[in-house]
C-alpha cells in the first residue's frame, strides 16, 4: 500500500493499493477522519483543493465528499489552486485539517495526498503512522455528502496578503520598474502569480504562452520541475528576446520558487536554491525584529548561518522538509531549503510558497535596479563577507527508492577517509539528531561538505555538495570561482561513481 511519507500520500495513478485512484484516496480520508476524531477535533472546519492533474477534481470531490458525510464542515476550494492557497486557507479559517490533491512537480503520471494539519503546517510522525493505522482499520463502505464549491473570497484574501508583502517585507525605498519572464510550467500557478505581482506593482509581466495554461500532460518538458535540466529553457529564451530583468519559474502547484537572471555576456542562468535562499532571507532580514529566527535545511548552504548573526539573527538547521522548517523555533520570519523551496512569510503561509517568493524577488530586484545594482553584485558582495559558497547537487535515478537506501547503507559500513584528495569527518545523521532521525550521511573537510541520503519522494540517489573559498576583495572573484569549480568538478565525480 501507498504510504504516508511526505507530508502525506503520492505515487503514480494506476488502480490498485499501491496506486492513487479514488478507493486510496476514499482509505486515506476515512482513516485521516477517524485520526482528527479520535483527538476531538471532529466536526472542525477542513479545507479541500486540488491542482489540475489527471484525477485531481474526482480525488478532491470523494475527499470533501467523505468529510462532510462525516460531519466536518468542508471548504471545497472552487478551482485548481496553487497548494500555498490550501496552506492559508487552513491557517487562515482555522481549520483543523486541509488535503490537496497534487504531486507537485512529479511527472505526469503521478499524483498525490498532502495534508496540513491545524495552524497550516504539514503532516509530521508520528501523526503519519497514526494516521496509517487509522486508514488500515477501514472496513465499513464510507458514506458520501455532496459539497458545493466555495466562491472566490479566501482566494481574494490570499492574493491581498502575498501583493502587499513588498510592504510589509520591503519597507519604505525607491523601486525602479522591471520587465519579468514567467512560466508556471504547465501548472495552476500562472494566473495567481501574475495577478500577485501585477497588484504588487510590477506590471511588465510577460509568459511562456506554450506553457501558462494548466496541462496534466506537462509537454514540453520532461520533468515539470524548474530544477530539472531543460525545464527552464523556454522562460529564459523569452526573457532574453524581451530584455527582462528578471526570469521567474513555479512548479507545477506553485508552492516552490526559481529564479533566473541576466549576466554580463547578455547571456541567463538560474539561480541555485541556496542563491535565491540567502538572498530573500535576507531581503526579509532587513525589516525584521532583532533576534528574529531564519532557518534551512542540513543539505543546504552554510552561508545563511554566517549571514543571521551579521544582521543580528538567529539561526536554526532542521531536516529537509517544511515540515521541519516550519517548526524550527518561536519567531521564525523566514526558512527556506535548497531545492527551491521559500517560506517568506510564515505568519501567514507555514510552508514554502512559490508565489509569495516570486513577489518578493521582483521587489528586490526593482529595489536593487534603482539603487544600480543587480543580484549578481549582491552575491558578490556576500561572498566577500562571508567567503564564497559554492554548491551543487548530484541526483542519481535509480532503479528503486531501496537501491538509494543501499547505497547509503554501503557508505554507512564503510565510510571514507578522504574524498576529492580532502580528509573528511564522518557523521551519520540517525545517530546524532535525536528525534529528528533521517537516513543521511555527512561528509565534511576543511574547505568541503557533501551530504548523501535517500529522497524522500522519488527512486533517487541525491548528493548535496558545498564548497567554501576565501574571497580577500571583489577583484579575487574571478580566481576564487575557478578553484570553487574545480573543487566541485572532483565532488561531482566522486558521488557520481557510487
Amino acid at each position: 500500500m501507498l504510504r504516508f511519507g511526505t507530508a502525506g500520500l503520492r505515487g503514480p495513478l494506476q488502480d490498485g493499493p499501491d496506486g492513487m485512484n479514488v478507493t486510496t484516496v476514499t482509505r486515506a480520508t476515512a482513516g485521516l477522519v477517524e485520526w482528527l476524531r479520535g483527538r476531538c477535533l471532529g466536526g472542525g472546519a477542513v479545507i479541500v483543493g486540488r491542482d489540475a492533474r489527471h484525477g485531481s477534481a474526482e480525488f478532491a470531490t470523494a475527499t470533501a465528499e467523505i468529510f462532510a458525510a462525516a460531519g466536518f464542515p468542508v471548504t471545497l476550494l472552487p478551482r485548481p489552486l496553487p497548494t500555498p492557497v490550501v496552506a492559508y486557507a487552513v491557517r487562515e479559517l482555522g481549520a483543523v485539517a486541509g488535503v490537496q490533491i497534487t504531486a507537485s512537480h512529479n511527472p505526469a503520471t503521478d499524483n498525490g495526498y498532502k495534508v496540513y494539519l491545524d495552524g497550516g503546517s504539514q503532516l509530521l510522525a508520528p501523526a503519519d503512522t497514526e494516521i496509517e493505522r487509522c486508514i488500515d482499520a477501514v472496513t465499513e463502505p464510507v458514506a458520501l455528502t455532496p459539497v458545493e464549491p466555495v466562491d472566490d473570497d479566501i482566494v481574494r484574501r490570499y492574493l491581498h496578503r502575498v501583493s502587499s508583502l513588498p510592504a510589509v517585507i520591503g519597507g519604505d525605498g525607491a523601486r525602479a520598474p522591471i520587465r519579468i519572464a514567467f512560466t508556471p510550467l504547465h501548472g495552476v500557478g500562472g494566473d495567481l502569480v501574475v495577478q500577485a505581482l501585477v497588484a504588487a506593482g510590477f506590471t511588465d509581466v510577460h509568459v511562456v504562452e506554450e506553457q501558462f495554461a494548466p496541462d496534466p500532460d506537462f509537454p514540453t518538458v520532461a520533468f515539470p520541475n524548474p530544477e530539472e535540466p531543460g525545464a527552464t529553457d523556454l522562460l529564459l529564451a523569452l526573457a532574453g528576446r524581451i530584455g527582462a530583468d528578471l526570469a521567474i519559474a513555479v512548479d507545477p502547484d506553485a508552492d516552490r520558487c526559481a529564479v533566473g537572471i541576466p549576466l554580463p555576456d547578455n547571456t541567463w542562468r538560474m539561480l541555485r536554491g541556496d542563491e535565491t535562499g540567502v538572498l530573500l532571507g535576507d531581503c526579509v532580514l532587513r525589516t525584521a525584529p532583532q533576534d528574529a529566527l531564519v532557518a534551512t535545511t542540513i543539505v543546504s548552504s552554510r552561508l545563511l548561518s554566517k549571514l543571521a548573526p551579521a544582521r543580528g539573527a538567529r539561526y536554526a538547521e532542521t531536516l529537509t522538509g517544511f515540515k521541519w522548517l516550519a517548526r524550527a523555533g518561536d519567531g521564525l520570519v523566514y526558512a527556506y531549503e535548497e531545492a527551491i523551496g521559500h517560506c517568506v512569510d510564515p505568519a501567514t503561509v507555514r510552508d514554502k510558497d512559490g508565489i509569495s517568493a516570486a513577489v518578493l524577488a521582483a521587489d528586490l530586484v526593482a529595489r536593487l535596479k534603482s539603487a544600480g545594482r543587480t543580484l549578481t553584485d549582491q552575491l558578490d558582495d556576500y561572498a566577500v563577507e562571508f567567503g564564497l559558497h559554492s554548491t551543487d547537487q548530484v541526483s542519481l535515478r535509480l532503479a528503486s527508492a531501496a537501491a538509494a537506501a543501499d547505497v547509503v547503507a554501503r557508505l554507512r559500513a564503510n565510510p571514507p577517509d578522504e574524498i576529492a584528495g580532502e580528509p573528511v569527518k564522518y557523521a551519520d545523521l540517525i545517530q546524532v539528531r535525536g528525534r529528528m532521525r533521517t537516513d543521511a550521511l555527512v561528509f565534511e573537510g576543511s574547505t568541503s561538505r557533501i551530504v548523501v541520503r535517500p529522497s524522500g519522494t522519488e527512486p533517487k540517489l541525491k548528493c548535496y555538495l558545498e564548497v567554501l573559498t576565501p574571497v580577500p576583495a571583489h577583484a579575487d572573484l574571478a580566481a576564487a570561482r575557478t578553484t570553487a569549480g574545480q573543487h566541485l568538478s572532483a565532488l561531482r565525480e566522486y558521488c557520481q561513481g557510487l
